[in-house]
């Protein structure tokens, strides 16, 4: 078993530091740091991203609806217009998406519309580490999903989209 991450140094901080700190790690939603600022003090990483999971699962309904609604599509109008978060634009880069054929490019968009109109909120999924094609194998296999399924995956998937953003926010890896 790995030994816990660190938080060391993260000082103790006033609610809006600590919200501020943690911007971007879940998209436009500064609610859910607010929320898991009560209960700091926070000993490692795992303990944090723990506290700001709870916060997301604990929300209602309709807030989580609204977290997943402010994820951008995969390859989406928010890309096209570069109206994307920079966490998300450094993922969906990675992975590639910035780079499609027009074939590739015109399959996202055909299941980004098949998705939304079948669940009402976006394809979310976390792409660090995938390529396009598994990006959009996966993508199609989950329009097979129900939509209790389906919401509840994409809460999973915010959930390890903020695990990589904290790893990588607060690595203590050297340069």
């Amino acid at each position: 078993m790995a030994a816990p991450r660190c938080l060391a140094p993260f000082p103790p901080l006033a609610q809006r530091e600590f919200v501020a700190a943690l911007a971007g790690i879940f998209e436009h939603s500064p609610w859910v740091a607010e929320r898991a600022w009560h209960g700091r003090p926070f000993a490692t990483l795992d303990a944090l991203h723990g506290a700001l999971c709870e916060a997301m699962c604990s929300a209602s309904p309709a807030e989580q609806h609204a977290l997943i609604c402010a994820h951008p599509e995969l390859a989406g109008k928010a890309a096209i217009r570069g109206e994307m978060a920079e966490a998300s634009v450094r993922e969906q880069a990675g992975a590639g998406l910035d780079a499609c054929s027009q074939e590739e490019f015109a399959r996202l968009q055909a299941l980004n519309a098949a998705y939304r109109a079948k669940f009402g909120f976006p394809f979310i999924l976390a792409v660090r580490g995938l390529d396009r094609e598994a990006i959009i194998a996966r993508f199609a296999a989950r329009l097979d999903n129900s939509v209790a399924d389906e919401f509840a995956e994409a809460l999973d998937q915010i959930a390890r989209i903020a695990a990589l953003r904290l790893a990588e926010r607060f690595s203590t890896a050297p340069d």
